[in-house]
C-alpha cells in the first residue's frame, strides 16, 4: 500500500476545439480535457486516446501522473480526477485532471480491494455482499496509494461485518467517511423454499400501467366495432 506514482509521462497539447467540432477530435484518435486545481485557472487540453486509455487502466483516480503538455520543459504533477466514458462502448470521451500541490491536501476516492477468503463462506456458504468499493479520502498526494485492502478473513461466521473501523488505513490518509459503515457482510444462503417462493410471486404492474392497457383495449375494441365491413 506504498505511495502510487505513475511513471509513464501523459503528453498534452493546447486544445481549441470545443462544442460540437469534439467529436471529429475524437474521430481522429484525440480524447478533450480539461487541466485544473487550486490556483489555477482551468486549461482545455487534448491527449491521444491510446495513451490516456493505457495510462488511466493503471492509475485509475489515486495515483500521481506527469502530465507534459506541449511546449512545456517539465511535466506537472496530476491525479485523473474524473474520466467519461462511452455508456455502450466504454471509450474514453473526457478527462478531467487535477494539477496538485505537494504541499496541500487533496480530496479524493481509493479504491478497496477485497481480498483473502472468508470461512463462512467457505465452509458454511454463506453468500459475501459488499457494500462499498471505494473510500473517499483527504491526504497529501505523496500519501495517496493505488489501493486499500479489506481482509475478508474477518468474516468468520454468517452475519459478521467488516467495518471501515477494521481495516488498515495507512499513514497520513484521513477517511471522510462514518467509520461505523459497513463494507462487506455474509449472509446466509436462501433455502430452497425462499428460492420456490420467489420464482411463484406475481409480478407487480403499477396501477398507471393497468390503466393504459385498459385504454388501449378500448380504442382498439371501439376501432373494430366502427370499422368498414370488408366487400367481398
Amino acid at each position: 500500500m506504498s505511495e502510487k506514482h505513475i511513471s509513464e509521462v501523459i503528453t498534452v497539447k493546447p486544445r481549441t476545439v470545443v462544442g460540437k467540432a469534439v467529436k471529429k477530435l475524437r474521430q481522429t484518435g484525440w480524447v478533450p480535457a480539461v487541466m485544473y486545481g487550486h490556483g489555477i485557472k482551468p486549461t482545455s487540453l487534448m491527449t491521444q486516446t491510446a495513451a490516456i486509455t493505457k495510462v488511466y487502466k493503471e492509475a485509475g483516480n489515486s495515483s500521481l501522473v506527469d502530465l507534459l503538455i506541449e511546449g512545456e520543459k517539465q511535466p506537472v504533477k496530476v491525479i485523473i480526477q474524473s474520466v467519461s466514458t462511452d455508456p455502450l462502448k466504454s471509450d474514453i470521451l473526457h478527462v478531467d485532471f487535477y494539477k496538485v500541490n505537494l504541499t496541500e491536501m487533496i480530496t479524493t476516492e481509493i479504491p478497496l480491494v477485497f481480498a483473502g477468503m472468508s470461512r463462512a463462506v467457505k465452509e458454511e456458504g454463506a453468500i459475501l455482499v459488499k457494500n462499498a468499493d471505494h473510500l473517499k479520502v483527504e491526504c497529501l498526494p505523496t500519501a495517496l496509494v493505488s489501493e486499500i485492502t479489506v481482509p475478508l478473513e474477518l468474516l468468520d461466521k454468517t452475519g459478521d461485518v467488516i467495518l471501515i473501523s477494521q481495516i488498515v488505513i495507512p499513514d497520513g490518509i484521513k477517511v471522510l467517511m462514518d467509520t461505523q459503515e459497513v463494507l462487506a457482510t455474509v449472509q446466509a444462503p436462501r433455502s430452497e423454499e425462499e428460492l420456490a417462493s420467489l420464482q411463484e410471486k406475481p409480478v407487480d404492474v403499477a396501477p398507471d400501467a393497468v390503466e393504459v392497457i385498459k385504454k388501449e383495449k378500448k380504442v382498439k375494441d371501439e376501432e373494430a366495432s366502427t370499422a368498414t365491413p370488408e366487400k367481398k
